[in-house]
């Protein structure tokens, strides 16, 4: 049983520190490695689809939290547009969550998959500079983001990863934001995305309480890291880093939904 718990703080920090690191969250790596043990390893057979989601968003919760203290100290989080992202965000991840007890599991991989190949695609396509006069990013349409930030919540309760995956592209792509900052004010949109998507997951009984503990402390020492390392590196490099975590993450998981 030790060994469960130390596993789960490994998975925990590792996803939180990918995930402060470029902003998604940590569920991209949390939900892949826990769908990995529960098909391979009766120690984690506790570890549905649904349960792994539930747990995924409360470790989130904690991760988005650290990981944003540490980007707002270092004046780093873009309030204003964060906000923003939140108008269609919360309704949006109280659906998606509720959507979630329909998916077919046996397909659960191969859904979650297909979205991180779409979503590092995203990433491939041309960017516009970031614009010199920030007011720039300050005139950017509510009507605009809306629709954006519906789909947010939608993944977000859906599948469990915080929507960061759909928050830092949109805007490095529309908003011209360096992946810096996009990850810094990600992380601030995630937090609360994560609090409203696992209020619901909790309320469907989607959690197991006895392990949740463990992924909370390598949730918050990976988020707290995972900002720290992110100022140090380059912004093309975070970049390569996040093309590379979904195209493997999203190849895998779509070879093993189809197995």
């Amino acid at each position: 049983m030790l060994l469960i718990y130390i596993i789960c703080i490994l998975i925990a920090f590792s996803a939180a520190f990918i995930g402060s690191l470029v902003g998604l969250g940590g569920g991209v790596v949390l939900i892949p490695s826990m769908l990995f043990l529960h098909y391979y390893t009766d120690a984690f057979a506790w570890a549905t689809p649904h349960v792994i989601v539930g747990i995924s968003l409360i470790t989130m919760v904690f991760t988005a939290f650290s990981s944003a203290a540490a980007y707002y100290r270092n004046n780093r989080v873009n309030i204003r547009i964060g906000l923003l992202f939140l108008t269609g965000s919360i309704p949006g991840g109280i659906i998606g969550s509720w959507l979630n007890q329909f998916i077919n599991t046996e397909h659960f991989s191969l859904y979650f998959g297909l979205l991180m190949i779409i979503v590092s695609f995203l990433f491939l396509m041309k960017r516009k500079k970031p614009p010199k006069d920030k007011s720039v990013k300050q005139k950017f349409p509510f009507l605009y983001l809306f629709p954006i930030s519906l789909i947010i919540g939608l993944i977000s309760g859906l599948f469990g990863i915080g929507g960061g995956s759909i928050i830092v592209p949109s805007m490095v792509l529309l908003l011209g934001f360096s992946v810096h900052a996009a990850a810094a004010t990600s992380m601030f949109v995630i937090f609360f995305i994560s609090i409203i998507s696992a209020g619901t997951h909790i309320a469907l009984g989607h959690v197991v309480w006895e392990y949740v503990i463990f992924f909370i402390i390598g949730a918050w020492i990976g988020g707290t890291l995972g900002a720290k390392v992110n100022q140090l590196l380059q912004s093309n490099i975070l970049e390569w880093i996040l093309r590379l975590l979904l195209i493997i993450i999203g190849i895998r998981l779509i070879i093993e939904g189809l197995l």
